[in-house]
């Protein structure tokens, strides 16, 4: 397949700019069979069963988006792609000319400087000047990274809202966008009905807005993300396997980190990084069932979604979210798509 398979016409009235108040108030397009259902997020938990389980990622999204200026005064925006431990960090920097190895980037509104150490690939390698740690000068002088399709500036409520109630592991610049739509409530109302909730750690990276530049999809190479994978979250696969219960996946992130973790048979457990690109035809090996947002036209994730229910049933639902007038993006409503994994390996 190509990547203008995957295009498809999008109002730009219907992209989210704002979350709906409380989460849960999301819309919820159940994509089961050829015709989508029109339901709420509230209404989730009745879409699972007794032995389920769920899993979310338990990232945090760090401020990760600093304004300085070099010596010269020109303007610098640093993007932080990858926190390195202690001082030092991976960004994207965008500037009317690339900063020089030595020179140093003072932060504004601080006397914080940033030293600009190399490149690793696309990235800048960065070090805090005072020798202290990146995430606390993120944390101090950074900026909430909203997507680029939110086309105003970040708000002291987005570093709240723009994290999921089980963000607990800095190190994202981008939220796990599916978790977006659970608050308390509804985390309780699954839990009553027998559902175990578990987590894993994948820190997106900036690199997920980063578009398709090739039509010929075996020629894109895509970006890694750290994920890890618990030995407690392994068992409890195990368990839910043998009791007949459904793994069910919380965003592509997850779908992304145990797909990888389970590249060589069984679920691997442990630190890694992936750059497992699943387009249609990919044989699912971890996950039963899938809660994820909308995803932009040619995307990967969109590549994704078509490679775990079927290329036309994507389309269909996506036509109908449209017409229908679902919010699209971070911000917007979700899709449940259940008992849909041997529904598209069969199709391919």
């Amino acid at each position: 397949m190509h990547r203008k398979d995957f295009d498809y016409v999008l109002p730009e009235e219907l992209i989210a700019q704002q979350p709906v108040e409380p989460r849960s108030a999301s819309r919820l397009l159940c994509v089961d069979g050829e015709t989508p259902t029109d339901r709420q997020m509230r209404d989730f938990p009745s879409q699972l069963n007794s032995g389920d389980l769920l899993i979310f990622n338990d990232t945090r999204v760090i401020p990760a988006r600093l304004y300085g200026h070099k010596d010269s005064g020109g303007r610098v925006e640093i993007m932080a792609e990858r926190p390195l431990g202690g001082a030092e960090f991976l960004a994207m920097i965008r500037a009317s000319k690339t900063p020089r190895t030595g020179s140093r980037i003072r932060i504004n509104d601080s006397e914080q400087q940033v030293e600009v150490l190399g490149r690793q690939g696309e990235f800048f390698h960065l070090r805090r000047a005072d020798g202290g740690d990146a995430i606390e000068l993120l944390e101090a002088a950074g900026h909430i990274p909203l997507p680029p399709y939110i086309t105003r500036g970040d708000t002291e409520d987005d570093r709240q809202r723009y994290q999921t109630l089980f963000a607990r592991e800095p190190g994202a610049v981008a939220a796990p966008t599916a978790g977006l739509h659970f608050d308390d409530a509804l985390i309780d109302a699954i839990r009553a009905r027998g559902v175990r909730i578990e987590t894993l750690t994948l820190h997106v990276g900036a690199g997920t807005f980063q578009p398709v530049r090739v039509d010929n999809l075996d020629e894109h190479r895509m970006h890694a993300e750290r994920f890890e994978i618990t030995l407690k979250l392994m068992e409890a696969i195990e368990h839910t396997r043998a009791q007949g219960g459904r793994i069910v996946a919380v965003g592509t992130t997850v779908v992304r980190a145990l797909e990888s973790a389970a590249q060589e048979g069984g679920l691997r457990v442990g630190a890694g990084e992936t750059r497992l690109f699943i387009t249609p035809g990919y044989r699912f090996r971890a996950v039963d069932a899938l809660l994820t947002n909308f995803h932009l036209p040619e995307s990967t994730l969109l590549m994704m979604i078509s490679a775990f229910i079927g290329y036309e049933t994507t389309m269909n639902a996506y036509r109908h979210a449209v017409q229908q007038r679902y919010r699209f993006f971070s911000y917007g409503d979700a899709m449940w798509l259940p008992h849909c994994r041997s529904k598209a390996q069969r199709e391919s």
